[in-house]
């Protein structure tokens, strides 16, 4: 049997991963429930958004807190996982949303075409080449005006507080699930998938983007909400 490639075990992954989705993610992830609301506490004065993408749309929690203050847009959610697209469908069929079961960089970003682009706890999957070239393609997908914003961990794996953030973290984990388990898996997956990358490269590389307002409304340690604006 051939080996699978990475993008293509982390799908089947999160298929599982969805059962139980919000409850591991508040379980795993430590302020969870404080970045997902974060999304919708620091719009600019007066901001309206017609037009949202929501990428690694998971299983829609980002976009159900953007749903009850821009009702009428029309939202283009993007996962790999098919059960996490799925979810979304059924949670959601009663508002205007596309789907796109597909991995970023295999997902057409049209130009100037979205007044919003969010990204929850999804950029961490992507490498220090894949990153800056997705911020390129945010910025010119987006309208002038329009904001990028995502969560997520933004420490390399390199940092000299990384050790001290897994210490940290698995104190969080293991008082939520004692039996160490979870701590077990979610360390396995971290290994195999997650890159994640320091907050002061991210946004050296939304300004060579273009992005010139970059602000960090939730931080939280390396726990942060980033939004750029073009």
């Amino acid at each position: 049997m051939a080996k699978m490639k990475t993008g293509e075990t982390i799908a089947i992954e999160f298929n599982d991963f969805s059962k139980n989705y919000t409850v591991d993610m508040t379980g795993c992830v430590p302020h969870y429930v404080s970045l997902l609301s974060s999304f919708t506490k620091h719009f600019p004065a007066n901001f309206e958004a017609n037009s949202i993408l929501d990428l690694g749309c998971g299983n829609g929690n980002v976009t159900a807190q953007l749903l009850p203050h821009f009702p009428k847009a029309k939202f283009t959610l993007v996962d790999a996982s098919a059960e996490m697209i799925k979810l979304c469908q059924g949670q959601f069929k009663e508002y205007d949303c596309l789907y796109a079961n597909t991995y970023f960089k295999d997902f057409l970003f049209e130009e100037t075409k979205y007044d919003l682009i969010v990204a929850g706890f999804s950029l961490h999957h992507c490498d220090e080449n894949e990153k800056q070239a997705l911020f390129s393609q945010l910025y010119r997908s987006l309208k002038k005006g329009g904001i990028f914003s995502c969560c997520d961990l933004m420490i390399s794996k390199d940092n000299p507080d990384h050790k001290m953030l897994l210490s940290e973290w698995e104190a969080f984990v293991q008082s939520n699930f004692p039996d160490g388990e979870k701590w077990a898996w979610l360390m396995e997956h971290y290994e195999a998938f997650d890159k994640p990358t320091d907050y002061t490269k991210q946004e050296a590389w939304l300004r060579k983007a273009g992005f010139n307002t970059i602000h960090f409304p939730f931080k939280e340690g390396y726990w942060m909400q980033l939004q750029a604006i073009k």
